[in-house]
């Protein structure tokens, strides 16, 4: 009979440690979102293309100059830079609308053309009115065009972006803190009379929360240790199926994650912890039922 009821009076500490730790991976993606959220901006704001359009009298010579020019600038994305001859034109539209289109023998519309991508630092309104005066400085420059509208949108979005993420993320650590709080005090409170009953023997509070708390710690870091393992499990496959993303190429923001992790499994199940075996101690034994 003694062994049945020490089994019943004995915290459900594994279904706890799971909840936690899927509370702590949520949480913990999350975080990894965040941390990488000017990563993702930076990979489309360098998807913007900016067109220079050479002029009628432009060679072949000026083409070579351009390019050249544009290999050694520092605002330029290595290996964005694509050319379009007014010939190469003629093929495309000839390959999209058919033989007919050279039958109208008219001469070449199209001009020479150059595609590039900026880096995201420079994808600013000022900087990029700085670079178009730059280019059109050069010889035989006709124009230089890229989507105002677009690069607009992108600024403003920006902080908008980054408020919503600051207020959401807060609010995701208070209902994830609320969740582990929750789950730590349904598995104690098969305890709440085994901690009154040490009171009304003459034990401290402390000496009665101590093992609850070094049990707290330990199942922390366990929950922690789980979330990790599955956060890493994700992102190595995330990594596998989506190469463009580059998720932790710099181990020093996964090295935070974990830490972070590992801090709020901590933090929380320790504070959840004494909480609630203090609740339970304040408490009258008639209140207990």
């Amino acid at each position: 009979m003694s062994n049945l009821a020490t089994r019943r009076t004995r915290p459900n500490y594994l279904y706890s440690m799971i909840s936690v730790a899927l509370v702590l991976f949520v949480l913990g993606f999350f975080g990894v979102i965040l941390l990488h959220a000017q990563q993702f901006v930076r990979l489309y704001k360098e998807r913007v293309n900016l067109i220079v359009e050479l002029d009628e009298t432009a060679t072949t010579s000026d083409m070579m100059n351009l390019e050249s020019y544009l290999a050694n600038a520092t605002y330029v994305r290595r290996g964005t830079i694509q050319k379009v001859s007014k010939e190469k034109a003629a093929e495309m539209m000839r390959d999209e609308f058919g033989e007919a289109f050279l039958k109208l023998d008219l001469p070449n519309p199209f001009l020479d053309v150059v595609f590039f991508n900026l880096k995201a630092e420079y994808l600013d309104p000022q900087k990029l009115q700085q670079i178009r005066e730059e280019i059109k400085g050069l010889n035989a420059i006709n124009d230089v065009y890229y989507q105002e509208s677009l690069i607009d949108n992108i600024a403003n979005n920006l902080k908008k972006a980054g408020y919503f993420a600051l207020g959401f993320g807060l609010f995701f650590i208070l209902v994830s803190a609320t969740l582990i709080h929750n789950t730590i005090r349904l598995a104690l409170y098969s305890n709440r009379f085994l901690i009154k009953n040490m009171e009304l023997v003459g034990a401290s509070w402390s000496f009665i929360s101590r093992p609850y708390l070094l049990r707290a710690i330990l199942h922390g870091m366990l929950s922690s240790l789980i979330a990790i393992l599955a956060l890493v499990g994700l992102l190595y496959w995330l990594n596998h199926s989506f190469p463009e993303v580059y998720l932790f190429q710099d181990v020093r923001l996964l090295l935070l994650v974990i830490f972070g992790i590992v801090f709020l499994g901590v933090l929380i199940y320790a504070l959840s912890t004494f909480y609630v075996v203090n609740k339970y101690l304040k408490m009258r034994v008639d209140d207990l039922y």
